[in-house]
């Protein structure tokens, strides 16, 4: 069977994208309305919800950004996981059924929507708005970088693609992924996540068996190799250090609750009373698919210490070349598809908050109507396709570090203004504002000036400290405001 690998492989994966392909089709008959391409009807169930939230959070950026991440960093991304998983009570405490009602009350097609309904202010949901396309440009970028980079060590091992550019991966993965979100929106999504979300679980558990088999002493061996050659990378901190670890605990555990992409899967179940059991679903789910993370990435660099595997060009194939050359061929073939399906049904819920930013809530925030709304959120979607892959290929930085840079943007933006604001009555629109703003002025001059922060603090965590103390202080400082009945009455409960 060895020798069929590469065929294998790449039969799992044409058969994926033949399968996206029939989900796109399907979804498109669903799909009769900006509401159900933006909402999915509001009418999903518990299942569907719960592999729809954390699917969201892993993707692209779990599965190779991941891997990549423990890979260069050793035990440092760890952190991450376990935030995550924090996050997701925080999230499901503070937002769930609130969300849930405050989208009902106003007929919500977006958080933006909810944000205007709570603020009462056009200035409030348009700023949101305009965090949210920029955080999507970079979390797609990762999405797309991911799936190019996969599709590329895949093709390469072929006769008649070995010398296929990472360029032309990224035309070829932007194009199913165009045809998937722009036929069918949000529900292609979310029904996707569905199927990918129980492969993944099952592949993760297994590629974590295959991990501590390839070496004789299993997971002992692998972390005494690590300890011999660069014990740093074992330890609690990894090599990113403690303070580094920390911030990354503040902005994925406080910032789960600030992802668009995960937190508007909340305004789409449809019994309120269902927040309680879409919770463990999402948390069992992500902590077993998380297996693939931990595994993959410390297996590649004991691999490549002990002289086994030749040190990898770039930390991002750590989860390929394992799949690649230790793996079970169908294994692999069943990961790589299952990786494909995670990525394409993410970008998707990148791209559809994306597009209803650009084509509903900043048009309404501005006193615009788009008319053949549909239509044009279609159109939107495969331009923001095309900046965000011209981005993931000239920015330069790794899935994870894209990744890492897109969440802290939605964190530091959002969290105030959603997470506090709407569980804190003082809140002002004024306080909104200006938290958001601060939080986008700190993270992209950071950003794009290249700014070293120090103690290895993370860019996203001290964007989310400064809009957070702003948006308390300013709050305080101001008269208390007046409330919608209807809103006040949701925040009662």
């Amino acid at each position: 069977m060895e020798a069929y690998r590469n065929p294998i492989i790449l039969t799992f994966v044409a058969l994926y994208m033949l399968l996206c392909i029939g989900v796109g089709i399907w979804a498109l008959r669903r799909t009769k309305s900006t509401h159900d391409f933006f909402m999915a009807g509001r009418d999903l169930g518990v299942m569907v919800t719960a592999f729809a939230v954390f699917s969201s959070t892993l993707s692209g950026f779990g599965f190779v950004g991941g891997p990549g991440l423990v890979y260069k960093m050793g035990m440092s991304s760890v952190w991450m996981i376990v935030c995550v998983i924090m996050g997701y009570n925080i999230s499901f405490m503070l937002l769930a059924k609130r969300l849930r009602l405050f989208a009902e009350l106003g007929n919500s097609l977006s958080l933006p929507d909810v944000v205007f309904l709570r603020y009462g202010k056009r200035s409030t949901s348009f700023l949101v708005a305009v965090a949210i396309i920029l955080g999507v440009l970079g979390y797609l970028a990762t999405q797309i970088l991911a799936m190019a980079i996969v599709l590329q060590d895949i093709l390469v091992e072929t006769d008649f693609l070995a010398t296929i550019s990472l360029e032309m991966c990224v035309v070829v993965s932007c194009s199913i992924l165009v045809f998937y979100s722009v036929t069918g929106g949000i529900v292609a999504s979310v029904y996707s996540d569905l199927i990918q979300g129980g492969v993944m679980v099952i592949a993760a558990t297994l590629v974590f068996l295959t991990v501590v088999y390839t070496f004789d002493n299993g997971f002992s061996e692998i972390s005494q190799t690590i300890q011999e050659h660069d014990p740093e990378a074992i330890g609690p901190w990894g090599t990113l250090g403690m303070v580094g670890c920390l911030s990354w605990f503040f902005v994925f555990g406080l910032g789960s609750s600030g992802q668009p992409h995960v937190v508007t899967k909340m305004m789409m179940y449809k019994n309120v009373n269902d927040a309680k059991y879409i919770l463990p679903v999402s948390t069992i789910g992500y902590l077993f698919s998380a297996l693939l993370w931990i595994g993959i990435g410390l297996a590649m660099r004991a691999l490549v210490l002990q002289g086994v595997q030749p040190e990898l060009e770039t930390a991002d194939a750590a989860a390929s070349q394992f799949l690649q050359n230790y793996a079970h061929p169908v294994l692999a073939g069943v990961v790589f598809a299952g990786l494909f399906a995670a990525i394409m049904s993410t970008a998707d819920a990148f791209l559809n908050i994306g597009t209803a930013a650009v084509m509903h809530d900043i048009p309404k925030a501005i006193g615009k109507t788009i008319k053949n709304e549909l239509f044009w959120a279609r159109t939107t979607t495969a331009l923001i396709t095309i900046f965000s892959a011209v981005f993931a290929l000239y920015s330069g930085d790794l899935v994870a570090i894209l990744g890492a840079f897109g969440w802290g943007t939605f964190a530091a933006a959002i969290v105030p203004v959603v997470v506090l604001g709407f569980n804190w009555k003082r809140a002002t629109p004024m306080a909104a504002n200006i938290a958001v703003i601060s939080s986008l002025v700190v993270n992209f001059v950071i950003k794009i000036f290249k700014i070293s922060v120090p103690y290895n603090i993370d860019v996203g965590a001290l964007a989310l400290t400064v809009s957070l103390l702003l948006f308390i202080g300013i709050s305080l400082a101001s008269e208390q405001p007046e409330l919608d009945p209807d809103v006040e009455a949701v925040m009662d409960l």
